[in-house]
């Protein structure tokens, strides 16, 4: 037995079964490879116990040049074939465990230093909360950091990423290292320091904008990145799956071509649903009918909105008109944001600006915007002015972003349920680590009514039985709008307490920190990514026993998320290393997930539920409800894999034109195009100014005009892509694979868009002048300004059927056929319905 009362062996996992490990495959559940490991690494602290901290300190400092000598090969998991490799991280980690109780007072466990070992080898380590994953995280990452190249730990929010730069600091500086963090709104000059710190601590979304904006700098030494090495990301799950539909984008402004988005919202206000729009609950859409349609143009005056302009040439295809698109356009996102998007449930307004509100953490998410002019929609909704439309500059997604690092490693509570996923998309296999000690945590079956009402009556009977004990309760809801309500609804009960949600996030640790005192009740949209231990009784011992003998803290969900791990997430919080705890579910078939995605659908006519106020105890009832969430995860899976299938073609392309450009920028690409497009310009540039520095001033113009050019093509490009993706599924109804073909099509774009941009740079070069006098950026609107946020993704992106009749609409700006077949199926849906 070890001194927690665990048995030794069970610190290396636990064996399953046949039906478990084929339902797991790329997941680890016995790590015995490590026990060796693990074993020399205790012997080797031992050793280091009695040295005085500046032989540590020497000893780290010798460490690091063998690692960098040796170069590290292999993985901790293959040391016991190679003992140099297994001797170094003995060494490695020894003296990070060491330098933790000298600077920090903590001294990890064996299971810390088993997810240690779990990160290095680039697996997904899934570690409980309140294990320490924190501290576990510095044994990679130091030995990392010790090759000089830059470690970053991806966290979830700015908050975290600047506790745990001062959390872990004293523990890096013991071995030499720096650690510094990014946080949202730093220079250049204060993000290039960060960065070339040996451990930086920063978001997913930080790195992934200072990436996006390498790509428009006009001079390598304004670069505020290294080049990437090495990367562990901290809620691995949430990072790497759960943000993966929300793709970085870098724009510019751009107001052009755009309806008056307050004119669109008083149209959509009068619409009838049934009569003028149709709404398809399943896929979140709103369309327009026929006499919808004829409404809008009666009330707009703008004639037929799917009017044709004739093709350049007799017997050419006819075009959509711009300007009609752009209206269809915006009456689609203004009966959007009308019927489907809901204040305080998707997005909050805060300051005079709509904020988004994050599905998977209901928090809000930084810097996130909807696409296409859908986020002006809605501020029109709620009467406030229209912020800029936008063009993009650079995209990219957090799969393609995380795949830029040669050593990529993440940790998470909750990562069994998306291995496979992990493993598809990154090649990730998960280890399950044990708890350090045992877990005492009772999870009771879900509790199932008809109506929501006497779900929220259930809830509030519950919380106030516990809240009589002196039991803490965590309630998690799924809105800011319930959560809001609840917390009013308790307060008239005579029951206080404090609200975690999307509209007090800068001061939620504290909240959470408090959330174990006896007597507490916390209602939280969402626990994911909070980042602090609930710690029964805080740090009172003896009120730690008190609540312990209670039973512990109380955890409620009110409803089941589309994504299990945050369910998963909110349990979590019950049961801390070892303390005992109770979670329930509390669940209406009135719910958003079971109303969605039709859940009676699923259940026999003959054992539908008449409504009442008891729970429902149907085993059928219960098991369908189950199934329901595991159907979405299904749904929401093939959605993200769809998303990167359509990418792979952008993603090479969005490499080759990278590397050409940062060819320029680093003056390591030659230019020649002035000389051999415009001779005679080039000539009498040279006589004029002399050979020497008439061929310096060409190719400093030259460079200038590509540096400036290829972003803007890149853009334009992105952007009929984007609109071709929205669209292309309507190629169905022609019997032709949308895949195939919008690979087929932006293969042609791109080669397209590189013949246009070498004479669009010709274009350029033609305005200069024999003296050397050339364009003016600024002048001549060559600049590039950018704001950066977030694009989300629309769920009605069509995967198996056909799109929406906008997204049709979009098609034909890009290509004509589309719109012919957007016709098509237009008077399908007219027909058969959606």
């Amino acid at each position: 037995m070890t001194r927690a009362g665990l048995p030794a062996d069970r610190q290396y996992g636990r064996r399953v079964g046949l039906a478990e490990a084929l339902r797991h495959r790329h997941v680890r559940y016995r790590h015995d490879a490590y026990r060796p490991l693990v074993d020399a690494i205790r012997s080797r602290e031992a050793m280091l116990r009695d040295l005085p901290t500046e032989a540590l300190s020497e000893a780290a400092l010798r460490l690091g040049a063998r690692i960098r000598a040796s170069g590290f090969p292999g993985g901790a998991a293959a040391s016991a074939g190679d003992p140099a490799l297994g001797r170094l991280l003995a060494e490695g980690f020894a003296l990070v465990r060491e330098f933790g109780v000298r600077a920090l007072g903590l001294r990890a466990y064996d299971e810390q230093v088993l997810t240690g070992l779990v990160l290095w080898d680039g697996g997904i380590a899934e570690m409980q909360t309140g294990e320490g994953k924190t501290l576990a995280a510095v044994f990679p990452a130091a030995l990392r950091a010790m090759e000089m190249q830059g470690m970053h730990i991806l966290t979830f929010n700015d908050y975290l990423a600047r506790r745990d730069t001062a959390w872990m600091g004293p523990l890096y500086r013991g071995l030499g290292l720096s650690a510094d963090c990014v946080q949202e709104g730093d220079p250049p000059a204060r993000r290039r320091e960060a960065y070339g710190a040996d451990v930086t601590y920063l978001t997913a979304r930080e790195a992934g904008f200072d990436h996006l904006r390498s790509f428009l700098l006009m001079r390598p030494e304004d670069e505020v990145l290294r080049p990437f090495y090495a990367v562990l990301a901290d809620e691995a799950d949430s990072i790497l799956i759960d943000e993966a539909r929300n793709p970085l984008i870098l724009v510019a402004e751009d107001r052009t071509g755009r309806a008056d988005p307050a004119a669109l919202d008083r149209v959509a206000r009068d619409l009838q649903p049934g009569l003028h729009y149709d709404v398809d609950t399943y896929s979140r859409n709103a369309f327009l009918t026929e006499d919808g349609i004829r409404e809008a143009e009666r009330r707009l005056g703008c004639g037929d909105l799917y009017a044709v302009l004739p093709g350049r040439d007799p017997g050419e295809p006819g075009v959509a008109d711009p300007r009609r698109t752009a209206i269809l356009t915006g009456l689609q996102d203004a009966l959007q944001a009308r019927v489907l998007l809901v204040r305080d449930v998707d997005y909050l307004v805060r300051d005079g600006r709509v904020e988004l509100v994050d599905e998977f953490t209901g928090r809000v998410a930084d810097r996130r915007r909807w696409p296409h002019g859908l986020h002006e929609a809605v501020e029109a909704k709620e009467g406030l002015p229209p912020s800029r439309e936008s063009r993009i500059l650079a995209s990219t997604t957090l799969q393609d972003f995380i795949r830029l690092y040669p050593h990529r490693c993440g940790m998470t509570g909750t990562a069994v349920s998306g291995a496979d996923e992990l493993h598809q998309v990154y090649g990730f296999e998960v280890y399950v680590i044990p708890p350090h000690r045992p877990n005492r945590r009772e999870d009771r079956p879900d509790r199932l009514y008809a109506r929501s009402a006497a779900r929220w009556q259930a809830v509030e009977s519950a919380i106030a039985a516990s809240h009589a004990e002196g039991r803490p309760v965590l309630v998690g809801t799924g809105s800011v709008a319930e959560s809001e309500a609840l917390s009013d609804r308790l307060r008239v009960l005579g029951i206080p307490c404090q609200v975690l949600n999307a509209k007090n996030d800068e001061i939620e640790a504290a909240l959470v920190a408090r959330a174990g005192l006896p007597g507490t009740v916390t209602v939280s949209t969402n626990m994911a990514g909070r980042g602090t231990d609930i710690r029964l009784g805080g740090p009172d011992e003896a009120l730690r026993d008190r609540v312990t003998a209670l039973g512990g803290l109380h955890v409620i969900g009110t409803q089941r998320h589309e994504s299990l791990r945050i369910d998963l997430q909110l349990r979590g919080r019950a049961g801390r290393q070892g303390d005992p705890g109770m979670t329930g579910f509390f669940l209406s078939l009135e719910d958003p997930i079971f109303v969605k995605y039709r859940f009676l659908d699923l259940v026999p006519e003959g054992l539908r539920p008449e409504d009442g106020d008891m729970p429902l105890e149907d085993p059928v009832l219960l098991r369908e409800a189950a199934r329901v969430q595991r159907i979405v995860e299904g749904q929401n899976h093939a959605i993200r894999s769809s998303l990167d299938r359509f990418r792979v073609v952008i993603r090479e392309q969005d490499r080759v034109i990278r590397q050409f450009r940062d060819e320029i920028l680093r003056d390591e690409r030659a230019p020649g195009l002035f000389q051999r497009r415009l001779p005679d310009r080039f000539a009498a540039m040279l006589d004029r100014m002399g050979a020497d520095p008439g061929r310096r001033r060409a190719r400093e113009l030259e460079r200038a005009a590509w540096l400036l050019l290829v972003p803007r093509a890149w853009s334009d490009y992105l952007e009929s892509m984007e609109y071709l993706r929205s669209s292309i599924h309507i190629l169905r109804v022609g019997g032709k694979d949308p895949l195939s073909e919008f690979n087929r099509t932006a293969v042609e774009a791109f080669d397209r868009m590189r013949r246009d941009l070498e004479d669009q740079v010709a274009a350029l070069l033609l305005t200069v002048a024999p003296d050397g006098s050339g364009f003016d950026p600024e002048e001549d609107g060559l600049a590039l300004p950018s704001a950066t946020w977030t694009w989300m993704v629309p769920e009605e992106d069509d995967l198996y059927g056909f799109s929406s009749p906008v997204a049709t609409s979009i098609a034909a700006t890009v290509n004509p056929t589309l719109w012919t077949l957007a016709a098509l199926a237009r008077r399908f849906r007219e027909r058969w319905g959606p």
